[in-house]
């Protein structure tokens, strides 16, 4: 059994990404799929979705929960109700994985970190924006269309044109993958 610990700090924001399996690129290309998945999950518990990128093989995100306790049950809600609608890819599957019902389509595991700060909360932001740039699929943050971006940009915490080389250096040693 793992000595896995999550902590669970009333109030706070948790950045979270989660990956598919093999790095699938799948998440695009059925994006209201997972939009759905999105919404059932928001139906059966309360929090918001403070910031998001999705990209075509994993997703950043940093969730507001009303109970903290809960977020680990949200990211399962969200794979769950995608994986059922999705068709899975030809993989072989391990013994473990048929077991536990798993259809090959996500890691099992995430990256979470629980924000206390709002140097943490900005740096995140940055992350999050800055990570379809970062692997290729645009050349400027605004053109990114699967992030919350815009409504930060309309909020006033970002110029449109944010993401400039100054802006990048902030960011450029962070790893949440």
């Amino acid at each position: 059994m793992s000595n896995y610990r999550r902590a669970f700090v009333q109030n706070s924001y948790v950045f979270i990404t989660f990956k598919t399996y093999n790095n699938s690129h799948i998440l695009i290309d059925n994006i209201e799929i997972l939009r759905n998945a999105f919404t059932k999950a928001m139906n059966k518990y309360n929090f918001e979705i403070f910031a998001i990128s999705i990209l075509p093989d994993h997703i950043h995100l940093i969730l507001k929960p009303e109970k903290i306790e809960e977020y680990p049950k949200i990211i399962y809600s969200i794979k769950f109700n995608f994986s059922i609608k999705i068709v899975s890819p030809s993989i072989n599957l391990t013994e473990s994985k048929v077991k536990k019902g798993e259809k090959g389509i996500w890691q099992r595991r995430y990256w979470e970190h629980t924000i206390l700060s709002e140097e943490d909360l900005y740096k995140h932001l940055d992350y999050i924006f800055y990570n379809p740039v970062k692997h290729g699929y645009v050349n400027a943050v605004k053109d990114w269309e699967y992030s919350s971006f815009v409504k930060f940009v309309k909020l006033g915490w970002y110029d449109i044109n944010w993401g400039n080389n100054n802006d990048i250096m902030k960011i450029q040693n962070m790893n949440c993958e």
